[in-house]
């Protein structure tokens, strides 16, 4: 039996995580580019007591040469570093998660911004960790095309060191603010980086102190055996799709498992899949929810859709009510790519049946019902030790958060699986996660910028945050 509680945290996505969303008088096709409608959903779930809210982001126009209907309300939306500051001045104990690329962004320019956030917001920030797979949006940052998967996640390994290094440069007490002595910070508590490796050199320290929660967490979302080591071995929070209770406690130990190899607790890492539900106070109305959106999917978009999720364009050569055919692994999202296509087959679905199925949530769990049923679902998967919490996927927004609030976190406190209060002021006190440990060894940062350095270890892989 477990004694922890259920963590919470809502996957915000312009309209609505259903690709018909913005369609439906509940969502507002406008929320990509409107800053009320999110202030008022982060309000409302910072009441609710929802540990974070998680930011997706991307940095192409997904194939604008397809057709303006495939992709809708995703085709604009808010930069998320950019979007968790904005909504960092309106809330107090609420986290927020953002994604950043180690593809395209400076190690030094990651770690600047979301210290910052970290400081802004007093301690409710995270990093979620992506190594972009778009060749489109390898084009906008002057390259022919993306890395292949693994030397993608070769090069993300080494620059999730060096921020890790960078953010560990400032001690805990370095910053003195003495007007009396004039000692602005003690330079003896501050640490040159000079990390210098395969793929990066950055000198340090970081021109910013350390933050309140001892660094921003470190999130990740991949789940293949790279993604896993990846997350395993340096983050705090892992999301991932698991449509099956079996599938969620295979992922779940494994990676728990893997964690501890790298000398880690297993509750360092908390394991949050996605969750898609679609409530009601009866089933039947719930499912007239569900059927009212999918009668709304076009099906360019559906199928731009299923593109996106495989990976590749080349399902929109086949005949759409035909069987999926055999795919090459993509260079893109493995995981999701085989994930859809194990569905398929399972199942015993025609392409169009296919992106039916995912027009939803993308593979991720959907869940249709009553409060009751929704919350038998979260149960089963959290006591089964599948999942330490939940991402919220609505499929409509605004509508989906309020609808969840009202029906849903009420019938989980009710089986005392979910908080009544926060239990601190920064993320990492509310999500459970331990402080971060700071191994700070090396030559003090020196003003004679002349004098030569000693090498300071990023991070001690028996000491991961």
């Amino acid at each position: 039996m477990r004694k922890d509680k259920i963590r919470l945290g809502a996957f915000l996505l312009q309209a609505g995580h259903h690709v018909a969303a913005w369609r439906h008088p509940s969502a507002n096709p406008r929320a990509g580019l409107t800053l009320q409608s999110s202030i008022q959903m982060a309000q409302a779930l910072e009441r609710a007591k929802f540990d974070l809210i998680f930011f997706a982001d991307g940095v192409s126009l997904r194939d604008p040469g397809v057709s303006e209907i495939a992709y809708t309300s995703r085709a604009t939306h808010f930069e998320a570093i950019t979007h968790a500051a904005a909504l960092s001045a309106v809330t107090s104990r609420i986290g927020f998660i953002s994604t950043a690329s180690t593809t395209f962004h400076a190690p030094y320019n990651v770690a600047r911004q979301f210290g910052s956030i970290d400081h802004l917001n007093g301690g409710r920030t995270g990093w979620n960790v992506v190594t972009s797979s778009s060749d489109l949006e390898a084009a906008n940052y002057g390259m022919e095309k993306m890395p292949q998967h693994d030397d993608r996640y070769a090069v993300a390994e080494e620059y999730v060191d060096v921020v890790l290094g960078l953010w560990n440069t400032w001690d805990l007490d370095a910053l003195r603010v003495d007007p009396v002595s004039g000692i602005f910070f003690d330079s003896s508590r501050v640490r040159l980086l000079n990390h210098k490796g395969d793929h990066f050199s950055v000198r340090g320290p970081l021109n910013m102190a350390r933050s309140p929660q001892g660094h921003p967490l470190l999130v990740q979302a991949g789940s293949s055996p790279a993604g896993r080591n990846l997350g395993a071995r340096t983050s705090e929070i892992i999301f991932t799709a698991t449509p099956t209770l079996k599938e969620a406690q295979e992922f779940y130990g494994d990676v728990k498992e893997r964690a501890q190899g790298f000398g880690r607790a297993a509750d360092d890492v908390k394991v949050m899949p996605g969750f898609s539900p679609i409530v009601a106070r009866t089933e039947s109305e719930a499912r007239a929810k569900y059927e009212e959106l999918q009668q709304l999917i076009h099906p360019v978009a559906g199928m731009f859709l299923l593109a996106h999720v495989l990976g590749t364009d080349d399902i929109m050569k086949y005949d759409v009510d035909g069987p999926i055919p055999e795919l090459p692994t993509t260079n893109e999202m493995q995981s999701r790519q085989k994930l859809a296509l194990d569905m398929a087959r399972r199942d015993g679905l025609t392409i169009r049946q296919l992106y039916m199925r995912v027009a939803g949530a993308r593979g991720h769990t959907q869940v249709i019902g009553t409060p009751a049923q929704i919350v038998d679902e979260m149960e089963e998967r959290f006591m089964g030790r599948g999942a330490d919490g939940f991402n919220i996927m609505p499929a409509t927004l605004p509508g989906g958060v309020d609808d969840f609030i009202e029906l849903v976190v009420p019938e989980l406190r009710r089986r005392n699986l979910f908080r009544t209060e926060y239990e601190g002021s920064t993320l990492r006190a509310n999500l459970g996660t331990r402080p971060p440990a700071i191994s700070m060894t090396g030559r003090p940062f020196s003003p004679d910028l002349t004098q030569g350095v000693n090498e300071v270890p990023t991070r001690s892989l028996n000491n991961a945050p």
